[in-house]
């Protein structure tokens, strides 16, 4: 009996080490995972995320956080142990082209710049003892966004991932992570497709507006007969021409790029300046009016399929707070606000600034018809309107991509009519009634007038 008890005891024993040493074993995150499965992962400061934040690849902890990837990354790093390819500073800041890096930059290209810095990051740990052999050839591995990079390594011992080279292989070492320091950006397929797509301007190319027809002032047609237009030359009549009465639109009369087999897709641009003021910040009431308190967005994506090209005026949310509830409860108020926030033509920043600076004072059409707004020079910028309600460009070029173009302003804009009735309102201002006086009369005909009235005769002179 006591020999059984004996060997069980040395039973447990052999168990209990086994336990211990299968829970040193085990992966720190997995250890936190099995201790805490209910509560999300935390991130120490021993991380390989903290260590790329503070660490001497500074421009591309920077984009990291533009790209708005630090959530996505500190869950990346409580469920992988992962791989970090960080290039230098200088191939960011010296070695990459000035255009691609405005592209990546762009608040409409954010999903380009994710997945270019995704492709960067393997959900796996790969140090450099564990990189393939020159006799394996390539390894094929796959990254956090869908994409794959190959590993191989050189017969004169280099080490490289597609087309870059390490040059630092295991810089930084955490336990849940490690950096390689590579020595250029890697560029996935789809980014570079995109970002030749738009250099090229072969899916959004610009509609210039020259060589438009005269039209007649008084009949509103052309004074001379228009030649047939061809597939994606800019319409022939005016942009009012396509405006219906009311706050809907027609179809343009001229045969353009919106048909059936057009080439504009106007919806889908409309969608993503939309999107760009969202990601921009602090626009977004514009948005919610142009979605859904109107139509408008439906309106403007049918005019830029139409050929037509756009400038919109765009009031930041602290000035469309100053709205009152009056102002927007009339039956289509929104939509005469924001249509007087249109200019039927493209303009950016540049193009205004140069024509105030040359020319003083600018009236610029919008598709509320007859009003129009006015723009000056003031402060080094551009002033729209006239005094208590005007409106400085404040964010100038948020959105511009040859059709539309987008320029944030400090104000709500209003025509000269109506700014009067606004002040007259605030200020409670009674209209004044002119009152004429009766001439008054000399005292010697006041006495005469006495004197007839004490006899009855005053009513002959009129004058009494």
């Amino acid at each position: 009996m006591g020999s059984h008890v004996y060997g069980v005891s040395k039973l447990v024993f052999f168990f209990a080490i086994l336990l211990s040493a299968t829970h040193s074993a085990l992966p720190p995150n997995h250890i936190s995972k099995s201790s805490s499965s209910g509560s999300s992962s935390q991130i120490n400061s021993n991380s390989v995320l903290v260590a790329l934040l503070d660490s001497h690849y500074t421009e591309l902890a920077e984009l990291v956080e533009k790209a708005l990837l630090l959530q996505t990354l500190e869950e990346a790093v409580g469920k992988h142990n992962i791989t970090i390819f960080a290039p230098r500073n200088e191939a960011l800041e010296r070695g990459l082209d000035p255009e691609f890096k405005r592209f990546l930059l762009e608040p409409g290209n954010l999903k380009s710049l994710q997945t270019l810095l995704m492709f960067h990051i393997l959900p796996t740990r790969i140090g450099s003892d564990e990189w393939p052999r020159n006799s394996s050839g390539s390894v094929r591995h796959p990254t956090l966004w869908n994409g794959h990079v190959h590993l191989r390594s050189h017969g004169s011992g280099k080490r490289i991932i597609d087309s870059a080279e390490i040059v630092r292989p295991d810089d930084i070492v955490r336990p849940d992570g490690l950096i390689h320091g590579i020595e250029r950006l890697l560029i996935p397929r789809s980014v570079q497709e995109d970002f030749n797509r738009r250099r090229n301007l072969r899916s959004i190319s610009a509609v210039l507006p020259e060589g438009a027809p005269e039209v007649d002032p008084r009949t509103h047609r052309l004074k001379k007969p228009a030649a047939p237009a061809p597939a994606g030359a800019p319409p022939v009549l005016p942009i009012y021409d396509a405006l219906a009465p009311g706050p809907s639109l027609a179809p343009a009369p001229a045969p353009g790029p919106g048909g059936p087999h057009g080439h504009f897709n106007g919806m889908r641009q409309v969608k993503d300046f939309i999107h760009t003021l969202l990601h921009y910040g602090g626009y977004n009431e514009m948005a919610d009016i142009l979605v859904n308190l109107t139509s408008l967005a439906t309106e403007m994506g049918r005019l830029v399929s139409e050929g037509y090209v756009l400038t919109v005026l765009a009031p930041n949310d602290e000035a469309m707070a100053k709205l009152t509830t009056d102002q927007l409860s009339e039956p289509g108020a929104p939509e005469q606000i924001i249509y007087y926030h249109i200019i039927p033509e493209y303009q950016t920043e540049e193009s205004m600034y140069n024509a105030v600076r040359r020319f003083g004072k600018v009236r610029y059409d919008t598709l509320r018809l007859p009003h129009k707004v006015v723009a000056q020079e003031a402060d080094g910028s551009v002033k729209f309107g006239q005094g208590d309600g005007s409106a400085y460009l404040f964010d100038p070029d948020i959105y511009t991509d040859g059709r539309i173009s987008v320029q944030g302003i400090d104000g709500v804009l209003f025509p000269a009519e109506e700014e009067e009735e606004l002040k007259t309102e605030k200020k409670g201002v009674v209209p004044v009634v002119k009152v004429v006086n009766k001439p008054r009369r000399g005292k010697l005909l006041e006495v005469a007038c006495r004197m007839l009235g004490a006899f009855g005769q005053d009513s002959h002179f009129s004058t009494c």
